[in-house]
């Protein structure tokens, strides 16, 4: 059965069947997954390409109470694993040993461009549970996140997401790949847990020198990080945030957490 998407609450439904494939086909079993949670099917359009992958168990979290009966009427092999909620309000640690024997899982949608980034920071909390993401952002925030340090694009995201993931861009989604079309492109990325299972500094105090950098990205991080309270000189103080990968700025927070550290010979 194919799918074709009803225009439904106003939002951008995906109706390119191909590029729906083509994102389903990215879920490659990273960390050994066996279940798989897609976020936001609305009316199936994505889902019809997972449930053929009989290597996962797939299920579905949707808030829209609609989108909830006609999945029921119409994916019956879903019985049982359509959660009528809101995927921002789940403990996936507890979701996850209720489903599965496995240590992770991985989620997959057409994410909502207004709570994709609030998608992303849930899953970075559960990094140790969810070991694979995949599915379509607005292009701009795709790029972002998958982008390497020293392009504009490079941001908070990027870096708080890549301390703990290896991310790839896939491909560009056009509008008219959407009924109706958006004013913008969408972007399809996938990101795998790397091997990281700590950082080497104040996991705390790491996002606070990631977002004062990038909060005023134009500056050297001596000026940026005023706000912080810096008490010591260093050769990174001299470049911008966009400047660092995630070694430097562990570097740096260590720095900022530990003022005695100062450098005299700088």
């Amino acid at each position: 059965m194919k799918v074709k998407p009803k225009k439904h609450l106003g939002q951008h439904f995906l109706r390119d069947l191909d590029a729906s494939e083509r994102i389903a086909d990215l879920l490659s079993g990273h960390g050994g997954y066996d279940t798989v949670l897609e976020i936001g099917p609305g009316m199936g359009v994505l889902t019809q390409f997972i449930l053929p992958k009989t290597q996962y168990q797939t299920y579905v979290v949707e808030i829209d109470r609609e989108s909830v009966a006609y999945l029921k009427v119409n994916f019956p092999t879903l019985e049982g694993r359509i959660i009528d909620g809101d995927f921002l309000r789940m403990n996936l640690q507890e979701w996850g040993e209720s489903v599965t024997a496995k240590p992770a899982f991985a989620i997959i949608g057409n994410y909502p461009y207004n709570i994709s980034s609030q998608i992303l920071f849930k899953a970075l909390d559960y990094r140790d549970t969810v070991s694979e993401i995949v599915g379509m952002f607005q292009k701009e925030v795709a790029m972002r996140i998958a982008s390497p340090p020293g392009k504009k694009d490079y941001g908070i995201l990027s870096v708080l997401l890549q301390a703990f993931y290896d991310i790839e861009y896939s491909f560009t989604v056009p509008p008219e790949a959407f009924e109706p079309p958006p004013k913008v492109q969408s972007g399809v990325i996938r990101l795998k847990r790397n091997a990281v299972t700590h950082l080497d500094c104040d996991e705390k105090k790491f996002k606070q020198v990631v977002k004062a950098g990038f909060n005023q990205r134009r500056k050297t991080l001596r000026n940026a990080l005023k706000s912080l309270g810096i008490q010591f000189d260093h050769p990174l103080l001299d470049k911008r945030a966009e400047q660092l990968g995630v070694a430097e700025f562990v570097l740096l927070t260590n720095l900022v957490n530990s003022p005695q550290s100062t450098d005299d010979s700088q």
